[in-house]
């Protein structure tokens, strides 16, 4: 007996990335100086600022929204 399938899989989706360098750049704030301002590592802040991460930490999200004085939604950005 085989069972019908009550779903639909997605196949095609929408690729989020971050974008935070023009607000980083507007306010003057680098890469070295957002790590101290967050606590994060230097690694993460450019793992962040390069867009080469694979999955948000909403708390990483949250401390550079708070530094930058943003939205998560102002550097989340759909490609």
């Amino acid at each position: 007996m085989s069972r019908k399938k009550d779903y639909e899989e997605i196949t095609r989706y929408d690729i989020y990335f971050i974008n935070m360098k023009p607000i980083m750049k507007a306010k003057g704030i680098s890469q070295n100086i957002l790590s101290k301002m967050t606590r994060l590592s230097i690694n993460t802040v450019r793992a962040y600022y390069h867009s080469t991460i694979k999955r948000v930490d909403l708390d990483v999200l949250s401390r550079i929204c708070k530094a930058l004085g943003c939205e998560a939604q102002d550097i989340l950005v759909k490609k």
